[in-house]
């Protein structure tokens, strides 16, 4: 049962990732390390070939060997996050309240990112 919830939630989480791949302001970085995380105690024979996509398998190495992105990784997701939620906050038209929680989890994400050294 415990493997099919982990690969279950892998699929999920792949999904997101994907979907961030090609959206911006959606982050595949993340949902892609719990896809890996799920994946290494469900199927090691899926987990080998995520390492192995040309798409995403950089992202995991650099990762796991480094605890690192690459400096293109952290740019464009620096960038297309403090570009979404400044369009988000000059033309969603949200309360004062809502505009501020979404400007301090913007913040603490940037810082987040941020700090991560770079491959």
């Amino acid at each position: 049962m415990r493997r099919w919830l982990c690969l279950l939630l892998a699929g999920v989480f792949f999904a997101l990732a994907a979907f961030g791949a090609f959206l911006p302001g959606l982050p595949s970085t993340p949902f892609l390390l719990i896809t890996s995380y799920f994946l290494v105690r469900s199927s090691p024979a899926l987990h080998a070939r995520l390492r192995r996509s040309r798409r995403f398998g950089p992202l995991l190495d650099n990762w796991e060997r480094h605890r690192a992105l690459s400096r293109r990784t952290k740019l464009v997701s620096l960038a297309a996050s403090t570009l979404f939620v400044a369009l988000t906050l000059l033309f969603a038209g949200l309360p004062l309240a809502v505009k501020g929680a979404i400007l301090l989890i913007w913040a603490f994400g940037f810082f987040y990112v941020f700090r991560i050294p770079v491959v």
